[in-house]
């Protein structure tokens, strides 16, 4: 696959380039703050952008920022932000929309060689990656019961197919059921879940991290 990589540390852009080298991908870019991010994306389209949460001047939010834009300007393209830590508030507002080709992992997983290749394959196609320490502080901040037992088997049935990326249509056609009748299921298996009617969070991706967790 075609990638960029943005990181402020030379160290591990060099790095990086020489795992996904080995890896047999292309690095077309390999960039250290977010207008030069957003300038490749737009010169190369790559499959995949690695995106650093904390980018100069302010190394606050700048690279999350980017990474929202691609998602609003270059759909197509793949996102997969890393963060030193887990921060709840970043994560939170990237995952409250379309998660698609989207993936949140920590740092240290890219020393996982094998997980970290994983990770951005599925997210090249069109799956979500999450670091499992994320989705353990991201339900933290929810509720700590587990009301996955209140669904029925079809609903649960529905959320596993959603926990695979799949779309609404996607899930309709793979049970041979209409996507009104898929949606009803969804809005069901959220509601039965408590999940917080919050504009700053994705019920949907929430309800799959529940079923991630559990």
């Amino acid at each position: 696959m075609r990638v960029i990589l943005a990181d402020d540390s030379v160290l591990l852009r060099e790095g990086l380039t020489r795992l996904l080298d080995d890896a047999g991908h292309e690095v077309v870019a390999a960039v250290g703050d977010a207008p030069a991010l957003l300038d490749a994306v737009e010169r190369h389209r790559p499959d995949v952008a690695v995106i650093d949460v904390r980018m100069p001047p302010t190394h606050k939010d700048e690279g999350l920022r980017a990474a929202l834009e691609i998602r609003a300007r270059r759909p197509e393209v793949g996102v997969l932000v890393l963060s030193q830590y887990v921060e709840q508030h970043y994560a939170a507002r990237l995952l409250a929309g379309p998660t698609e080709g989207l993936g949140y992992l920590l740092k240290d997983r890219v020393s996982e060689v094998a997980e970290f290749l994983e990770s951005l394959d599925r997210v090249r196609a069109g799956g979500t990656a999450l670091d499992p320490e994320v989705v353990r502080q991201l339900l933290a901040r929810t509720t700590h019961t587990d009301p996955l037992t209140r669904l029925s088997p079809r609903e649960a049935e529905v959320l596993r197919h959603l926990a695979q990326g799949l779309t609404n249509a996607a899930v309709a056609e793979r049970l041979h059921v209409s996507l009104s009748t898929i949606e009803k299921h969804v809005n069901a298996v959220m509601d039965k879940l408590d999940l917080p009617r919050d504009p700053g969070y994705s019920r949907r991706v929430l309800a799959i991290l529940r079923y991630l967790e559990s």
